[in-house]
């Protein structure tokens, strides 16, 4: 057991805290400001485990000033080691620059039931538990922002002062092309109203982090993150530390999905603690607490204004949506952008207009979810496209094939299209379904339905503007015959190592046995960006294709000497180099080796990789560009009970473009987990909060933070799957590579939204798709009214004067017509200097920089 003194240190006769040390680290107290009652106290028995245990605690209200934070009860437990409050982290953190609102521990304000406020450390997790319970906060309550609606209503208080407006975080504008005479060529035109709610990820593995304090202030966080590069770069701001003092690891994943991208106050806070004890100290989330870090799917609400011949092609759209974004900016300015940045990816829009706003409310905060702010837009123009054949009498699939976009083409918004292989994807589950056999002509009760998505291969711009590689690989060959391939990407199941490995072993000509990978590690490996925007294949694969092919040209160079043959005749395959021409003279990759380090010396090669510049040069278009674009189509097979709405999936046929399938298997793999978190989206998952009404409390609660009550599929709930891979080698790949981990998500909702009115003539335009739902519309509809669900009527918002670009068919150059801000040096004329068009570019394409 161990003692704890019960009296703070100054009260002990000739000790200071000054004077007290353990592992050889100095205690300090943590009283410094008036409103925390109690201090830290000081164990003087050294055999007590060596690791101690954080738990956090956490706000009980919405929104309220911090008044007073007394520890004394959970100081007086047994086993406490020590704590933390916020004004130790003075030092503000996020995921993006224009965003950096997070603190560690809330100092002045808690803004969602959850909030960190203070971080208890003791000898076992049950202690700790213990102890953050007994800790008692005073609040003095502020207004409770609910929703988009009072977000609207409530200007103030502003829960960030930052804000575009009141609690509107931010608003976009962006007016591709005529769109107005667009809709004049129209021969039908639809608007339509939809909801999509927010989800959470629901990785298997939850958030843990572990902080291990070395001499000269130095640390080791190791974390289930996505991206250690980012949490590097926030230890470094909120520690005050120089990032050369920090190391971060990225353990591998169990599951991410995007909800361990951004940095978290937990990793913070446990690298905090293990510095200020001297001790390794360890922090593992709860199930609930996951639910509150969240970052999950963002709920929007969309109008939709799509103009179309009778021939089925579209002349304009125009979209709008509104983003509940929680408590906290995060990647929030990107998805705000992303609603609307790839509507046209997969269809012809001669003209387009997106407006976008995020509001601020207090919940916790939403951010990057498989598809990243796509599916929600996207289930939206595949409903309204499902709508539009019905009204003009086309069959939904050639609608589709009608107004497919043409590859290596620059759309409306400035978007560069690479490979396209939808045509296919259509075709493909269109046979494999009998989908012109059965479409319209099942019994009542049963349905198909179709949608398509597309989805990028990586973004490209990074989330800070700099001009250095997105990832890059380094490879170490010695006279052992060892490979040690070293990067920064991170495994989170999704097969990224096996790649990093296939695409170095495919250069090299030898087995993936032979290969040693160091992966994910801040200090040894060179940065990559992070496993987000199923980046990972295309750009990592580059660089070690890029490392691996000089390491290949560098040993061909000295055997080439050796065997007196032209180096271009070698090829390195099976473990052998040989000449092509002769291969029975054949040396071992071993041997290989050995002899380029006796010509050469030590070998070690570099790759890296920069993603080509896109041709958008206005405010905002630093959002949506990627080296190339993936694509799917699926149909869903539904049976719906007419008396109840109760519906089951019976069978779901789905294509992928993944440009070439380096690795089957995963590639598989990842559609299926594609499909089965879709129809999870679909059918039941939502992040939902129930409140009193607002007269009566300001309290706002999660409505389910466990798997308990969260409801999503099991293995008994998936349907049968039949996948096709779509192969249309893109050269921007490596190998030809495309993504395969977010894009066939998409096309999922849609599809099911679709098919259940094929199935019963109800239109259910919101997600989730619950089976009252489709019992209210059918309702409806034996009552001669509408058979419809959703939204009826959108938020009235000023989304500001939109910036005219002009299109690339009215002769644009990518830049905004009408944009005060916008310096136009060194961009139009090629005789420019690098750093004038550097300068221009900065300012123009990358949103993740703009705060107006």
């Amino acid at each position: 057991m161990v003692k704890v003194y019960s009296v703070p240190p100054d009260e002990r006769p000739g000790e200071t805290a000054s004077e007290l040390r353990i592992v050889g680290k100095p205690f300090r107290r943590v009283d410094g400001r008036a409103k925390v009652t109690g201090q830290t106290r000081f164990a003087d028995d050294l055999q007590f485990p060596r690791m101690v245990h954080i738990k956090l605690v956490r706000s009980t209200v919405a929104h309220a000033r911090i008044r007073n934070i007394d520890l004394s009860a959970a100081l007086a437990m047994d086993g406490i080691v020590g704590t933390l409050v916020g004004e130790e982290l003075p030092n503000s953190f996020g995921i993006m620059p224009v965003s950096e609102d997070e603190y560690a521990l809330a100092i002045d304000t808690v803004r969602f039931v959850g909030d960190p406020l203070a971080a208890i450390a003791a000898v076992s997790e049950d202690i700790a538990h213990a102890a953050a319970l007994a800790v008692i906060v005073e609040y003095e309550p502020l207004a409770t922002i609910a929703s988009v609606a009072e977000a609207l209503t409530t200007p103030e208080p502003q829960i960030h002062e930052y804000a575009d407006e009141g609690n509107i975080h931010k608003k976009v504008s962006l007016k591709f092309g005529d769109v107005e005479g667009g809709f004049e060529e129209a021969d039908l035109i639809l608007e339509d109203d939809f909801f999509y709610e927010g989800s959470n990820h629901l990785a298997l593995e939850q958030h843990s982090s572990l902080a291990v304090a070395e001499d000269d202030d130095r640390v080791t966080v190791y974390s289930s993150t996505q991206c250690p590069h980012y949490v590097h770069r926030a230890l470094s701001k909120t520690l005050d530390i120089p990032a050369s003092r920090i190391r971060v690891i990225a353990c591998s994943n169990g599951g991410g999905f995007g909800g361990k991208s951004d940095p978290f106050n937990h990793e913070i806070i446990v690298a905090k603690m293990a510095l200020k004890l001297g001790r390794p100290a360890k922090i593992t989330l709860t199930r609930e607490e996951v639910f509150y870090c969240h970052r999950g799917r963002h709920p929007v609400q969309m109008h939709l204004k799509t103009g179309f011949r009778k021939d089925g092609t579209m002349t304009s759209q125009h979209l709008q949506t509104t983003l509940d974004g929680g408590a906290f900016g995060s990647y929030g300015v990107a998805s705000t952008f992303y609603t609307g940045a790839l509507q046209t990816t997969t269809y012809k829009l001669p003209h387009y207009w997106f407006e976008g706003a995020r509001a601020f409310t207090n919940k916790p905060p939403c951010g990057p979810k498989r598809g990243h702010g796509t599916p929600q837009p996207r289930f939206a123009y595949e409903v309204q496209l499902d709508k539009a054949a019905h009204e003009l009498g086309i069959d939904p699939a050639d609608l589709r094939l009608r107004n497919l976009v043409e590859a290596d083409t620059i759309t409306a918004n400035w978007l560069q299209i690479g490979t396209i292989g939808l045509k296919e994807c259509i075709d493909a589950v269109v046979k494999g379904s009998g989908w012109k056999e059965h479409y319209g002509r099942l019994p009542e009760g049963r349905g198909l339905g179709i949608a398509c998505s597309a989805y990028m291969t990586g973004a490209g711009l990074p989330i800070y503007w700099n001009h250095m590689p997105q990832s890059g690989v380094q490879i170490k060959l010695d006279r052992s015959g060892n490979v040690a391939v070293f990067c920064g990407e991170t495994e989170l199941g999704q097969g990224s190592d096996s790649i990093l490995t296939a695409v170095v072993a495919e250069v090299l000509g030898i087995g993936l046995k032979d290969i040693r990978l160091c992966v994910g590690d801040t200090d040894l490996t060179p940065v990559d960006l992070g496993s987000y925007s199923s980046r990972v294949t295309l750009m990592v694969g580059q660089a070690a294709k890029q490392a691996a092919e000089k390491a290949r040209d560098k040993i061909a160079e000295a055997v080439s000497e050796h065997m007196e043959v032209a180096m271009e005749s070698l090829v390195f395959a099976d473990g052998q180099v040989f000449p092509a021409h002769e291969p029975k003279q054949r040396i071992g990759f071993n041997e290989a080796v050995v002899i380029a380090e006796s010509r050469f010396g030590t070998l070690g090669t570099t790759g890296s990789y920069i993603p080509p510049r896109a041709p958008g040069r206005f405010r905002g278009s630093g959002v949506g560009p990627s080296p190339t674009y993936s694509y799917s189509a699926a149909v869903l097979a539904v049976r719906v009970d007419p008396e109840t709405g109760v519906y089951d999936i019976d069978r779901v046929w789905i294509a992928h473009d993944i440009g070439r399938a380096l690795n089957p298997v995963l590639a598989l793999g990842q559609i299926e987990g594609s499909v089965y978190m879709g129809l999870g989206e679909a059918m039941m998952e939502e992040q939902a909060f129930r409140r009193l009404p607002k007269r009566l409390s300001s309290a706002l609660v999660h409505k389910m933070p466990s798997m308990l009550e969260y409801k999503s599929l099991g293995f008994h709930d998936m349907p049968e799957m039949t996948c096709y891979l779509i192969e249309t080698d893109d050269v921007r790949g490596p190998y030809g590579a495309k993504e395969a981990g977010q894009g066939p998500l998409l096309p999922i909702m849609p599809a099911l939204s679709n098919a259940i009115f094929d199935a019963v003539g109800v239109r259910v335009d919101q997600v989730p798709i619950h089976p009252e739902l489709v019992l209210k519309g059918l309702q409806a509809k034996r009552q001669g009214r509408e058979a419809r669900v959703g939204p009826e009527k959108f938020p009235d918002i000023n989304y500001g004067e939109p910036l005219i670009v002009h299109t690339p068919g009215q002769g644009g150059d990518g830049r905004a017509a009408n944009d005060p801000k916008a310096s136009r040096k060194g961009v139009r004329s090629a005789s420019g200097t690098m750093k004038d068009r550097d300068e221009a570019l900065k300012e123009h394409s990358s949103a993740t920089l703009t705060t107006d």
